[in-house]
């Protein structure tokens, strides 16, 4: 089947994927938009698995600062400091800095939760913890302008865009008066 530019250009448009991983989407799936976009999907995500062990020393550190009364700090990592560089890599960061300071999250991964504090909580809610988890542990938390995606996911899916590893390494969030 031929695959038109305009038919390339609707699917980068939809995705932000290259023009290339469109084109070759298209060709997979026989032209089907749906198909194309789940190849998409499925091929960033492996891509994102294959990233992520690596060493991601490089970064940045946003900052969002709401209303003058409510502001957040958090250091992104990647393995370059060209990905850093990227209005993909800093609009995540801005992001992230942004769902700090509105919903307050108190770990970064379900690892850094002390285990006392575990045991505590499966004391008073029993055996399954998904819900609090979602509540204090940034990368479980349901992105605050999007609900349908994670922190998480939102990471996995700049690894398989951006092709390096990504890493919140550490946040701090202010408010006056606390």
């Amino acid at each position: 089947m031929e695959i038109s530019a305009q038919q390339v250009k609707q699917l980068r448009e939809e995705t932000n994927a290259g023009i290339l991983d469109c084109k070759k989407a298209l060709q997979e799936t026989n032209g089907d938009f749906a198909a194309a976009k789940k190849w998409l999907d499925e091929r960033g995500l492996r891509k994102a698995e294959k990233v992520t062990g690596r060493e991601a020393k490089q970064g940045l550190i946003e900052t969002y600062i709401h209303t003058g009364r409510i502001g957040a700090m958090v250091e992104l990592n990647c393995e370059t400091d060209f990905v850093a560089r990227t209005e993909d890599f800093q609009k995540l960061a801005k992001d992230i800095a942004q769902h700090i300071v509105g919903v307050d999250p108190r770990y970064i991964s379900v690892e850094d939760v002390p285990a006392e504090v575990v045991a505590d909580m499966q004391s008073q809610l029993g055996e399954n913890l998904d819900k609090w988890y979602e509540g204090v542990v940034l990368l479980k938390q349901p992105f605050i302008r999007d609900g349908k995606i994670s922190i998480s996911d939102m990471i996995q899916q700049a690894k398989g865009k951006l092709g390096e590893n990504i890493v919140v390494r550490r946040f701090t969030r202010f408010e006056l008066g606390k």
